[in-house]
């Protein structure tokens, strides 16, 4: 019998960022793997095929269903064992188009749209869509522990697994030296002496740049913020940082593709979020031995130990938010053995860690297509 996987996410750069290791876990099985994405076309070389998705960020929009229909054409004439799905848009559709296929489906939960505060409407329309395709989830991975119960609650898939996120491989970080961080804070005109803050994410509402921005006013002169990354409220944030009169501290590099000389280049990482499901950067940062100071919300919770391994401050916050970078900046020893206890804690999230649960997780719906684990699932216990 052969063994067929189908990889789906909203993007491409979704597999390429964050499922790499697993297509490579599945063709060393002996199983064809194969992808279907959506957003801008990139190879994925582990792929023996790629399907190009036309999805669109609205889930009523035509294109989707019509995406929907093309895979359900692909399921139909490919005869695929197991779909492994990803991010909620994506994951929606897939499951869709999975109904009267055999195949066995796994949706892994980067993070739901929506939780206890988010507006009634907008979380009834995000959790029916769950619930209308919880019958065609076999097993279902969440990552923090809101999501977790929710998903047990409203009962969103057939079994429903806990696990430590997908795994960071952090070769890149463990190999950088510090002179990597100096050459940057050169390049980007950031004083030697200066407190320089780093936050790399997508510039969006949920992500909320904006809070920082209105954080660094209360901050000293030498209090610096690195935001890499893109997305569509990126001039707006500029535009933002010109307001307050605060660019002179503030980079905005774009999308960088090297992340590890920034992390050496920072004194302590931030998050501004509305909600995470296990942010590779809060991981990265931790790590780094960076002292973090990120919201009190999910995903950055199930991370961060408030006063232990970094601080957690209410979304939205901008005084707060201020006070805590300002303690890290002026307590020198506590934001070291923050630092220090992040990073021991960070090995939890390693990838040669992560890897062989989420594999053990797999197995559970199809034993006899998979070796014995090497692992137990440790997380799932």
């Amino acid at each position: 019998m052969e063994k067929k996987i189908l990889f789906t996410a909203s993007t491409y750069s979704h597999i390429i960022r964050f499922h790499r290791p697993y297509l490579r876990a599945f063709l060393e099985m002996g199983w064809t793997v194969d992808a279907a994405c959506g957003g801008a076309p990139m190879d994925i070389l582990e792929c023996r095929r790629v399907i190009h998705l036309p999805l669109e960020k609205s889930i009523t929009a035509p294109a989707n269903f019509r995406a929907a229909a093309l895979l359900r054409r692909e399921l139909k004439t490919e005869g695929y064992t197991l779909i492994s799905t990803h991010t909620s848009l994506a994951a929606f559709f897939t499951r869709l188009a999975a109904r009267g296929s055999e195949a066995k489906v796994v949706n892994t939960c980067h993070g739901y749209l929506f939780d206890d505060d988010t507006p009634a409407l907008k979380r009834a329309l995000f959790l029916e869509a769950e619930r209308l395709t919880a019958h065609r989830t076999d097993l279902l991975l969440t990552m923090n522990a809101t999501d977790l119960a929710i998903a047990r609650k409203h009962r969103l898939g057939k079994t429903i697994l806990p696990i430590p996120g997908m795994g960071v491989d952090f070769t890149a970080l463990d190999a950088c030296p510090p002179t990597a961080g100096e050459l940057l804070r050169a390049e980007l005109n950031v004083p030697e002496d200066a407190f320089a803050l780093l936050y790399p994410a997508e510039f969006s509402s949920r992500k909320s740049q904006a809070t920082l921005l209105h954080a660094l006013t209360l901050l000293p002169e030498d209090v610096f913020l690195l935001l890499p990354g893109d997305g569509i409220l990126l001039d707006t944030c500029k535009a933002l940082a010109h307001r307050l009169e605060i660019e002179h501290r503030v980079r905005f590099p774009g999308n960088v593709e090297r992340m590890a000389p920034w992390y050496a280049a920072a004194d302590c990482a931030v998050s501004s979020s509305r909600s995470e499901g296990l942010p590779f950067n809060v991981m990265e940062a931790m790590r780094s031995s960076l002292p973090v100071a990120v919201t009190a919300v999910k995903g950055h919770a199930d991370l961060i130990r408030d006063g232990v391994n970094g601080f957690l401050f209410p979304y939205g916050d901008v005084h707060v938010c201020a006070e805590k970078i300002r303690l890290l900046k002026e307590n020198k020893p506590l934001a070291t053995e923050l630092g220090h206890q992040a990073r021991l804690d960070s090995e939890q999230y390693q990838l040669e860690s992560v890897l062989p649960q989420v594999m053990a997780a797999y197995r559970t719906v199809a034993p006899s297509l998979f070796p014995e684990p090497t692992s137990p699932l440790a997380a799932a216990r």
